[in-house]
């Protein structure tokens, strides 16, 4: 594992620890020999030996791999010859190796397909892993020559790569401490591994709280409004809980819950909406406000420790934005538009409330959260003649990937897709593709993992279980993970339109690891400050309802016939529809966040307080709509826990990049293989070997602008009810 993949994951995940040496006895060698994680693996790409991975493996890897590690650090630390870049930072990239390839594949199934062993397993290694870290990251002796360099780090005769990577490292350890005193150093380390603690303590208590929480029904008839498969889906919950007769509805790890969309039952979508947003605030041994608590103190101290005013200030430094006034400046120029647009559309959902009660005689009832997604959809229908349930039959999975996704990486960039059934699997349900240039040269293996399940983390994202490097000479293979239900046997799996742009954003960041083309392996594929990364994924969701792309796979399952240029104009008419909720619900988290962490240590409540610190702070932030909460709260919020802290704004601040990008793909002809090669060259190959914003401005030819952002969010005008989208 790289230095950098150790600050990693000792930043970001709270991972890390102190490693030991232990001498090779013929036992062990045995052992290493049948451990997967000590050699490459020989599958074509170094692809993952899944078949030959068991849990029992991870352990030895992550002992060995750790006492390899420190001891090449040592070896580079130690070196009586003066600092070089070959000897210094070269022999740092390729440190690690063993302890790289099973932290990867690790955290990669922790989130994709966990169980009690792995649980364990993270819980066990949170605080070593982090110690591991600091053990690189505060080496004084080590630090020394990554400073040597830094200092004549321009009369070295390296590019431009070079000379980047060398002000990375020096950033990065200096981030980590490297300047402090041993004693402030010694109190950093405490602080780190149990902060890392908390994190894993924190993800479980997630996890397990959304499985638990699961909503019990009685009979079939309070499910109304659901289709046929997802009234069998529920049952087949309930009969693989011991609850025969029954029905078990799921939750996301969001606030809003999709069934409530459909349920006609409304004590019913309001069960499912409380059920959801108790979770972790409402005791037991899943309550995750006392570590809330802790880990806000801890992060405003640690800062505090590390020169800096609060946990934003340090965690915004490194990423485009730099500051948190400007991450305050945007939110706050966004937020009263979005509530404004929120508020209208809560009128329309209003009168269609009253409009009903009134047909059926019955008294009237004000609108609640759990009602919006219910009365949205239609609204939607009588405003636009249409609702969901006439799109999914046109979007069946495979078509959408095969056909629509894959289909739009080949218009644009020339790619092809061969499904491979040779290559072992951690799960049934995941398939896997060979990824080819135009000329016929593979550039990567990609992983499909589509549907929800109990042992999956919430949510959609992207991994990559080899990354690529000139240095290594390593070619990427890539996963997107996404959570669609999955029907019963022998039923096809029909997307919402969420589903379909989902698949085609999770596709961007895979194209932005496959596309990958540096030299070194810090800055390979999507390392790039976490306000720029979401970006790409987002101009790839243009894609999704582009005229020639659409007609390719938006065929209905049963007939084949083609998506209705009727239906194609309606959604294309409602493209903006309910935008102001859902710009206020990712409002309301994105403030909320930054909230918890613009305060001090002195600042922060102790766990009984922590809902009033939320309500305050949406209060203050005028993001406290009560029909409209935020996507997460604080207690469920698993983003800032992890890698998002401070950084839950990066969506909304990249797509001011992307509707930049979205305006010069239409203002230079579209869908061009021209302009793929364009922004192939000039912006997703190049990862982090450049700063971010030099990048985008070498694509689009000027400084990133907010108002396509705000038309395409339909902000920058006051809008009638059927605004948004």
């Amino acid at each position: 594992m790289t230095t950098r993949l150790a600050i990693a994951l000792a930043a970001t995940l709270g991972l890390a620890m102190p490693a030991y040496s232990q001498a090779a006895t013929p036992a062990s060698q045995t052992a290493q020999a049948a451990n997967p994680f000590f050699a490459e693996s020989p599958l074509p790409l170094h692809y993952p030996q899944f078949d030959k991975i068991a849990d029992s493996d991870f352990g030895p890897a992550f002992d060995a791999g750790m006492a390899e590690q420190l001891k090449e650090v040592e070896a580079i630390a130690n070196n009586p010859e003066a600092a070089t870049f070959d000897n210094t930072i070269i022999a740092l990239e390729k440190s690690g190796q063993v302890l790289d390839r099973a932290t990867t594949v690790f955290f990669a199934l922790v989130g994709a397909d966990t169980n009690d062993a792995r649980n364990k397993l993270r819980a066990d290694y949170s605080a070593r892993f982090a110690a591991h870290g600091d053990a690189i990251n505060l080496n004084p002796r080590l630090f020394a020559r990554i400073k040597a360099l830094y200092e004549q780090r321009d009369s070295l005769g390296l590019d431009a790569e070079g000379v980047r990577l060398i002000e990375r490292y020096h950033t990065q350890f200096v981030r980590a401490g490297a300047n402090l005193s041993e004693t402030d150093k010694a109190t950093l380390k405490q602080m780190n591994a149990e902060l890392a603690s908390l994190g894993t303590q924190f993800s479980q208590n997630v996890l397990d709280e959304v499985n638990e929480s699961a909503v019990i029904v009685d009979s079939a008839e309070e499910l109304d409004g659901l289709t046929e498969a997802q009234i069998a889906t529920a049952a087949n919950e309930a009969k693989s809980r011991g609850l025969e007769g029954k029905y078990v509805l799921t939750l996301l790890n969001t606030t809003g819950q999709p069934p409530e969309s459909q349920l006609t039952n409304r004590a019913l979508r309001q069960r499912l909406h409380e059920a959801s947003v108790s979770r972790g605030s409402k005791g037991g041994k899943y309550d995750n406000r006392e570590i809330v608590s802790k880990v806000m103190k801890l992060r405003a101290n640690r800062a505090k420790l590390l020169g800096y005013p609060n946990h934003a200030a340090y965690g915004l430094e490194d990423q485009t934005a730099r500051t948190p006034e400007a991450v305050n400046a945007m939110l706050g120029q966004l937020a009263p538009a979005a509530v404004a647009n929120a508020q209208r559309e809560a009128a329309d959902l209003q009168a269609m409330i009253d409009k009903e009660q009134a047909a059926k005689g019955e008294p009237s009832f004000k609108l609640e959260p759990w009602d919006w997604a219910f009365y949205t959809e239609k609204v939607r229908a009588e405003k636009y003649d249409f609702d969901e349930s006439q799109l999914k039959p046109y979007f069946e999975l495979n078509n959408v990937l095969e056909n629509g996704v894959f289909y739009a990486a080949n218009q644009l960039y020339g790619l092809s897709f061969k499904k491979r059934t040779d290559l072992p699997v951690y799960h049934p349900d995941v398939t896997v593709y060979d990824v080819f240039n135009e000329d016929g040269s593979q550039l990567a293996i990609f992983i499909a993992d589509m549907y929800a399940r109990k042992s999956k983390r919430g949510g959609a994202w992207m991994n990559s279980y080899v990354s690529q490097s000139a240095l290594s000479g390593l070619q990427p293979v890539v996963a997107n993970h996404l959570n669609i239900p999955k029907p019963p046997a022998g039923e096809p799996t029909l997307l919402t339109w969420d589903e379909v742009t989902t698949t085609f954003h999770e596709f961007g960041h895979a194209l932005h690891g496959m596309f990958s083309n540096v030299k070194y392996p810090y800055f390979s594929g999507t390392s790039v400050p976490r306000d720029f990364v979401e970006y790409p994924s987002q101009v790839n969701e243009m894609w999704a309802d582009w005229p020639s792309i659409l007609q390719n796979y938006a065929k209905h399952y049963q007939t084949g016939e083609p998506l209705p240029q009727a239906l194609l104009d309606k959604v294309i008419a409602a493209s903006k529809f309910n935008e102001g909720f859902k710009t206020t619900e990712y409002l309301g988290a994105a403030m909320l966040d930054q909230r918890w962490h613009q305060i001090t240590a002195d600042q922060v409540p102790a766990a009984a307080g922590v809902m009033k610190f939320e309500a305050d702070a949406l209060t203050a932030d005028g993001i406290n709509y009560p029909p409209v909460p935020p996507r997460y709260k604080t207690p469920y919020f698993s983003h800032i826990m992890g890698g998002y802290s401070a950084g839950y704004y990066a969506y909304i601040w990249s797509e001011v990049l992307d509707a930049n990008s979205v305006e010069w793909f239409k203002n230079n002809g579209g869908l061009t293989r021209a302009n793929g090669d364009h922004f192939r060259k000039t912006l997703l190959s190049q990862g982090g070997s450049q700063d971010a914003m030099k990048i985008f401005r070498d694509f689009a030819g000027h400084d990133p602008k907010i108002e396509p952002l705000l038309e395409k969010r339909g902000l920058t005008a006051p809008a009638t009810g059927n605004a948004g989208k």
